[in-house]
């Protein structure tokens, strides 16, 4: 896995949006990838993050709709959103008040698709071989 890659993205993305104040990639099902949220408790949000895309798996599906984008979830602090990152993974963006979650979802969507290539080159790789 590029764990060095997927935290440079994340990185990345924190220095185009100042208003993001963390970000995390997880697997689908809620293993820890990389993470650049200094104020996170990173393996134990990487779980909720898994949950949480989950239920809006169901909650998509139970509408009558396809292929969830992403799921806001706001509060009177900011908001965190969390972004399908091809199949196998989720990318959590946490942001304060201020955050423009136009450009928020803009800029994670590249940084998903980033991380979703990442993420197939190294299930690609062969076995014993490869970057890691």
């Amino acid at each position: 896995m590029h764990e060095a890659a997927v935290r440079t993205e994340l990185e990345g993305l924190r220095a185009r949006l100042p208003e993001v104040t963390g970000a995390l990639a997880a697997t689908a099902d809620g293993l820890l990838l990389a993470a650049d949220a200094p104020d996170v408790q990173a393996e134990g949000f990487a779980a909720l993050t898994a949950a949480a895309l989950g239920v809006g798996l169901r909650l998509t599906e139970g509408a009558g709709q396809q292929a969830l984008r992403e799921l806001v979830v706001r509060s009177e602090t900011g908001c965190v959103v969390l972004h399908a990152a091809g199949r196998d993974a989720v990318l959590a963006v946490i942001a304060g008040p201020r955050a423009n979650v136009g450009r928020l979802h803009l800029e994670a969507r590249r940084s998903c698709t980033r991380l979703a290539e990442l993420l197939g080159a190294a299930h690609a790789a062969p076995e014993g071989g490869g970057a890691r």
